[in-house]
């Protein structure tokens, strides 16, 4: 079963996800980030790559697209918080966005 990331874990989790330009969000436990491309098809690209990675991982993000930008937020809404899918979502979605 998921569990929310403890002190300890969000710690060490979250700065390498920092200086990658996530950040939290100011209302609930949760991270986001906006991925810029270059155009509409590079960003629909994107979306669809993560999605397929995120039916794997069984954790579906909350996004946002328009143009050729995508807001991305993360949380885990079945422990209500911050959990190491998120983590693994996030690094997931860096790698694919190049």
């Amino acid at each position: 079963m998921t569990q929310k990331l403890n002190d300890i874990d969000r710690e060490a989790t979250l700065a390498p996800l920092y200086d990658a330009g996530w950040s939290l969000c100011d209302d609930r436990d949760a991270i986001t980030k906006t991925f810029t491309f270059r155009n509409f098809v590079e960003a629909f690209g994107f979306l669809t790559r993560a999605a397929i990675w995120a039916e794997k991982l069984n954790h579906h993000p909350e996004w946002f697209n328009v143009y050729k930008t995508v807001t991305v937020t993360l949380t885990t809404h079945d422990v209500d918080g911050l959990s190491d899918l998120d983590i693994k979502l996030a690094k997931k979605m860096d790698s694919l966005a190049g």
